[in-house]
């Protein structure tokens, strides 16, 4: 098995060319299969650069949506771009928790992993996603309350809610505020299922913000990401009818590896972990029959399965579940 899909999620033209087959599943990233339908509707001004009006008010919705203050939000061109660019601005030495995000040990330049168990003994900057991938681990908000308590000065809570949207429960975006040593990314893509949008989010005090802007520097997204990402984040009736819609999905997903004999690991809506003996081999037997998930490298035991779109999807993995 090629580290191609190890590293990420995704890659299905490497697949294509190295499995065959052109009727492809992917449920390898944990992207929600039924995205915001909004998109069409949409007009979009395609010869003009961004309004700084236009980038502030997807700005306040998306913090209105968050729950916090449009002050302590900024845009960037994916969580990505942000979680490397929060890395640069705190530069100091940082503890990031494994396992999670391969991004988060690349940060800041002095920095070094450590378990899940160790989170109380450290007081350095600490990297961490809540809800985990690719365990869905959730973290409660009393712990990550202790957890920024014990920052020192000049270190940080940084927090990866990628996957918070389907749970609003999950978030700790409340407590981001000016003297608070705390910075959390939003990714838009996941949960609204467009992830070419390419469209994230820091939450933070607004000396971090303005840092951040500094180095994006003039117009930093495009004008169909401000646009789309102004209008899904208003559509609170699609948001409320999407949670319960995908909650139902991840129950029947679980149902399926259930009766595959595999055990769900993990309560994030948008994805499943799995074990498994060989992992890396059950992978590749998906993959034969065109169904792409997500192995690793460091846990060769361990499979990431993405939500299927509906029924026809679920009937077509336990099919390749139980046959192999």
């Amino acid at each position: 098995m090629s580290t191609r899909w190890t590293w990420h999620g995704g890659g299905l033209e490497a697949a294509k060319r190295t499995f065959g087959g052109t009727d492809w599943l992917d449920l390898s990233t944990g992207i929600n299969p039924h995205p915001w339908p909004g998109v069409e509707a949409l007009t979009i001004d395609w010869q003009r650069l961004p309004e700084p009006e236009a980038l502030a008010a997807l700005e306040t919705a998306a913090a209105a949506y968050f729950g916090t203050c449009s002050e302590h939000v900024c845009a960037v061109p994916g969580s990505e771009i942000g979680l490397r660019l929060v890395g640069r601005i705190v530069g100091n030495e940082a503890r990031y928790v494994t396992p999670s995000y391969r991004t988060h040990g690349e940060m800041v330049a002095d920095s070094r992993a450590i378990d899940r168990e160790d989170l109380d003994a450290t007081d350095a900057t600490l990297i961490l996603a809540n809800p985990n991938n690719p365990d869905g681990r959730v973290i409660a908000a009393e712990r990550l309350d202790a957890l920024l308590r014990a920052r020192r000065r000049e270190t940080w809570l940084l927090i990866d809610e990628a996957f918070a949207d389907a749970d609003p429960s999950a978030s700790f975006a409340y407590r981001v505020g000016e003297d608070v040593p705390l910075a959390i990314f939003r990714s838009f893509g996941k949960f609204f299922g467009l992830a070419g949008a390419r469209l994230g989010f820091v939450l933070g005090p607004a000396r971090l913000i303005r840092s951040l802007r500094a180095l994006l520097g003039a117009w930093p997204l495009s004008a169909p990401a401000i646009a789309i990402g102004t209008a899904a984040y208003r559509d609170m009736a699609w948001t409320k009818a999407t949670r319960s819609r995908l909650r139902e999905d991840a129950g029947a997903l679980d149902a399926v590896l259930e009766r595959s004999a595999y055990k769900a690991i993990g309560n994030c809506p948008l994805f499943r972990l799995i074990e498994a003996a060989d992992a890396g081999a059950l992978f590749d037997r998906l993959a034969r029959r065109a169904i792409l998930t997500r192995p690793f490298a460091e846990h060769p035991h361990w499979l990431r399965i993405g939500l299927p779109a509906g029924a026809e999807a679920r009937e077509r993995l336990e099919q390749a579940l139980a046959h192999g």
